[in-house]
């Protein structure tokens, strides 16, 4: 049975017991729920692979309390320090090479030289990391390919009965994944909850763009990703009467991610909706244009992957 824990300090301590037992926790972050395991413990990380389905390829990003502590397992350049100093304890994960001593399992890293890490903002997650002291893996806690979670319910409803807890934080302020970024060169490998443009002002030059590579170096580069069940058309204008419209600005719609056409809400809505349409039924999804810049950018590329052709 997967429990579910309070955010309180006895519920926290109940879930680093968990995790240092080698068992898988699912947490609130300002993103989404991260499904947890001790990333120095290769057969817990193996058991985040099982519990999700996930390709054995794919990384997972390592979760660390704050900086210092990143550093015990992450060699930083000038480009990662002026970021981590920017936007930590944020949604940027930085892909960055990885100690010889860190003790990392390779089954996080995907057998890669570097480290997916960041700090998150949000305060059960925070006191989760805190109470267990160690590094923490998390992907999304959802079944590979599926819809993120930003609520406790949402990581029950694909994770029940696979995992030994989720602590119950509420909704995820951000509802979008972190962006990741490789450091050398400043590489864009995930839109997410931190714009592109911010980090190219803070770095003050262009971010190079590889988001769907052969071989994956971050979470979320896989071409299907983030899928619902039904089948997803996307910059819609005019909804056929078997599709069933995620709506975006001013339209009528059985859901709508923003009327108002507030990417910041859309993004908060985005995978909550997915959700929903799963409940509903929506055997085909016709999705509204979303402005390609800013978070719309991340969001579209949520949306392209979950419109991507699926692995049969």
């Amino acid at each position: 049975m997967t429990l579910r824990l309070s955010p309180d300090p006895a519920g926290l301590s109940q879930a680093a017991a968990l995790l240092r037992a080698g068992d898988l926790v699912a947490f609130p972050t300002e993103t989404v729920y991260g499904l947890g395991a001790d990333a120095r413990n290769d057969t817990a990380v193996a058991g985040i692979y099982a519990a999700k389905g996930r390709p054995s390829f794919n990384p997972l990003i390592a979760h660390v309390p704050d900086l210092q502590t990143a550093r015990r397992y992450v060699t930083f350049n000038d480009a990662a320090e002026r970021l981590a100093a920017a936007f930590w304890p944020g949604a940027l994960s930085l892909v960055l090479p990885l100690r010889a001593e860190a003790g990392i399992s390779k089954l996080v890293t995907a057998g890669l030289p570097t480290l997916a890490i960041r700090v998150p903002d949000h305060p059960v997650g925070q006191g989760l990391l805190a109470t267990f002291d160690g590094p923490v893996a998390a992907p999304s806690a959802n079944p590979s390919g599926r819809i993120s979670p930003t609520t406790a319910d949402h990581v029950f409803a694909g994770l029940d009965g696979r995992i030994g807890a989720v602590v119950d934080g509420g909704a995820c302020g951000v509802g979008l994944e972190s962006t990741i970024l490789a450091c050398d060169p400043p590489t864009l490998l995930r839109a997410g909850g931190i714009p592109a443009e911010a980090l190219e002002a803070c770095l003050g030059a262009s971010l190079a763009h590889d988001l769907t590579p052969q071989n994956p170096q971050a979470p979320g580069q896989l071409a299907s990703h983030y899928a619902p069940r039904g089948s997803v058309r996307l910059c819609v204008t005019d909804p056929t009467p078997e599709e069933t419209l995620l709506g975006f600005g001013a339209v009528d719609a059985p859901l709508n991610l923003s009327p108002s056409g507030d990417l910041i809400e859309a993004a908060a809505h985005l995978f909550d909706m997915l959700h929903q349409l799963d409940a509903m039924g929506a055997r085909h999804i016709a999705v509204s244009p979303i402005p390609d810049h800013g978070l719309g950018a991340a969001i579209n590329d949520r949306l392209r992957r979950a419109a991507a052709p699926r692995a049969t």
